[in-house]
């Protein structure tokens, strides 16, 4: 089957999407059921998900896919022989919305992949260890840069740290920090590794609550859990529409100092939901 014989939903903006579908590239059925899946953005992995004996064939795969269909692809990190031939093969390929650069740690790993890929090709930079964790912030500020991405499964790796939420705060922190300092939207929080809907839901709950405003998800299944939670929910949604009309309604006067704050916040809301097709409760 070929990607016109699949009729994908339409993609949020990638500087907003929330879900993030990684896709082995090995497993063209795979990319069908990404394309008919709820993700607001897809990924065709050719780093870790691909043996290193098959990533020709891969790279092949996606560009073949690329010709019909829109996708990110993640590559492989800098370090690595097979990064020059990524960047090589997906230079100019139709259809690439742009690469996750995987196991970013030093700022020039982003200079170097978007300079060899034309200029033009927007990079999320996966930062998956504490050297990347340290240099969040220069990372964030080199061209090309749409957002950051948390590796945390091989960031616990690298850090012999646990997966629980107080430990992982700080580098959850760290990059939304990084972020808006550099003034991009929130990062992508790691996948939830798990099928029972209500962790899922608690896990992208916290993401959330860290500042986080997109997650990776391994599964097809999960993205339209992961939408859920991460658009402002109908409730937030009526209090920001009530809230607007109020403060054009007395001449956008400013009352005390929390209608600043106020006022921001039911516009960002109001924005989100627009994109996302949220109704006020």
């Amino acid at each position: 089957m070929s990607p016109e014989d699949v009729q994908p939903r339409p993609r949020i903006d990638a500087t907003i999407a929330r879900s993030w579908l990684l896709v082995n590239a090995s497993v063209r059925a795979a990319y069908m059921a990404a394309a008919r899946s709820e993700a607001d953005q897809v990924i065709l992995d050719i780093e870790d998900a691909v043996d290193p004996s098959a990533k020709c064939s891969a790279r092949d795969s996606v560009t073949d896919w690329l010709r019909g269909a829109g996708a990110w692809v993640r590559i492989n990190d800098r370090t690595t022989p097979f990064w020059s031939e990524d960047v090589d093969h997906l230079r100019g390929a139709s259809g690439l919305g742009g690469v996750m650069l995987a196991k970013t740690e030093y700022p020039d790993q982003v200079d170097e992949t978007y300079d060899r890929l034309g200029g033009r090709v927007p990079v999320i930079p996966l930062i998956e260890s504490a050297m990347g964790i340290e240099n969040a912030v220069d990372i964030a500020r080199r061209r090309g840069v749409l957002r950051l991405a948390f590796g945390s499964g091989d960031y616990r790796r690298d850090t012999a740290t646990d997966a629980d939420d107080l430990v992982m705060a700080y580098p959850r922190s760290r990059l939304v920090v990084a972020s808006r300092v550099a003034g991009l939207t929130g990062p992508i929080d790691g996948p939830a590794v798990t099928d029972d809907e209500a962790v899922l839901r608690q896990k992208t709950a916290t993401s959330v609550s860290f500042g986080l405003t997109g997650k990776l998800c391994l599964n097809p299944a999960h993205t339209g859990v992961v939408n859920t939670v991460i658009s402002p929910s109908p409730e937030d949604t009526a209090w920001a529409t009530g809230f607007l009309a109020e403060f054009e309604a007395r001449g956008r006067v400013v009352r005390d100092g929390s209608d600043l704050p106020r006022l921001k916040r039911a516009e960002r809301i109001t924005e989100l939901a627009g994109e996302f097709g949220v109704v006020p409760a």
